[in-house]
């Protein structure tokens, strides 16, 4: 089987396409992420390969040529799936000009070394939860209340009897101002974030596809916790969350983070992304740069999903070699120098 460019009537149901494959689909290979990533100098590409639909994010890299990026994807469920995929997507990617396939799929970490064996060259993970926690919330909330551990438990029972209230709220302006504020102080010195346009983008891209919702919590009339959520299909995922620095209400993310699930369940969701954490052999090391993070969500589930992370498919060696030994880094940097943005 050869893959092809999706028709201009795939492309308009692309969403529908991503959530019919075998893995359900994921936020990040959806239509709206492929538009978002424009602001960024990718030039989005749609493929089908059989029923698989597949969203690739394309950057031309001159001399060497192309970089095909998968965020997420292929949207495959084993690795023999994702070998077949990977085939019959070699001659497309030839005929553009592509010297590397960037895969990102969700695969169990168990599968990396039937990935080495088969020449997939690890590499860099993009977005940034190639470990991460889940939650089914298939059931009714009141049991999934009661299966979370105590911390969160108590964390948001807490907040709630402190009086931290939580709002929905739409992707004004004014508000992602708001929340860009508290991300911005949440990152400082702990992790990069992009400008507030692409945030803002991004924020208002997702409400107005009817997929995001911005949330804030309150205490004593003042804003101290924000929090940025997706559905996609039957997950939800959250893509962003901050907090004032002084700790003014104990649990106030807790709860916060506990009405996103509540809206993702009203949603018809039934598995809660909680977008990253240290990886399962990490999550109690207190020197790993995330580990507040995952104490935080480990208050919603202790379980860690390691998946595979980011993965090259080598389609031209020769460039593949330039780009690895020097490449890639130099481009890297100069689009920082030139946009004061990451490259990814």
């Amino acid at each position: 089987m050869t893959a092809r460019y999706a028709t201009p009537e795939e492309i308009a149901d692309w969403d529908s396409l991503i959530i019919a494959n075998p893995d359900g689909g994921n936020v990040f290979s959806s239509f709206e992420y492929s538009e978002i990533k424009k602001l960024t100098n990718y030039t989005p590409r749609f493929i089908i390969n059989g029923k698989l639909a597949i969203t690739v994010l394309e950057k031309q890299t001159p001399p060497l040529g192309k970089l095909w990026y998968l965020p997420k994807g292929p949207n495959v469920t084993s690795s023999k799936a994702l070998f077949d995929t990977l085939k019959a997507l070699k001659p497309l990617a030839k005929k553009a000009g592509v010297f590397v396939v960037r895969i990102e799929t969700e695969l169990d970490r168990a599968c990396q070394p039937t990935l080495e064996r088969h020449g997939l060259k690890k590499s860099a993970a993009i977005i940034p939860n190639p470990s991460t926690i889940t939650l089914d919330i298939s059931s009714s909330l009141e049991d999934v209340l009661a299966a979370l551990p105590q911390k969160g438990r108590h964390a948001i029972r807490r907040a709630e009897r402190d009086g931290v209230t939580i709002t929905s709220v739409k992707s004004t302006d004014k508000n992602c101002k708001i929340m860009y504020g508290l991300l911005s102080a949440t990152a400082e010195g702990q992790f990069g974030i992009r400008s507030y346009n692409y945030y803002k983008e991004y924020w208002q891209s997702f409400e107005k596809a009817g997929l995001g919702q911005l949330f804030f919590a309150h205490f004593e009339g003042k804003i101290v916790a924000g929090a940025y959520a997706m559905t996609f299909g039957a997950k939800s995922t959250y893509k962003d969350g901050a907090s004032v620095r002084e700790r003014t209400a104990y649990g106030a993310s807790h709860l916060l983070q506990w009405k996103v699930i509540e809206w993702a369940k009203s949603r018809g969701v039934t598995l809660h992304d909680f977008c990253g954490s240290p990886p399962s052999n990490e999550i109690n090391n207190p020197d790993h740069p995330h580990h507040g993070v995952g104490m935080f969500k480990t208050a919603f589930n202790k379980q860690i999903t390691d998946y595979i992370g980011c993965y090259d498919y080598v389609i031209q060696p020769p460039q593949y070699k330039i780009w690895t030994k020097i490449g890639e880094r130099v481009y890297r940097k100069l689009y920082y120098k030139r946009t004061k943005d990451y490259y990814y």
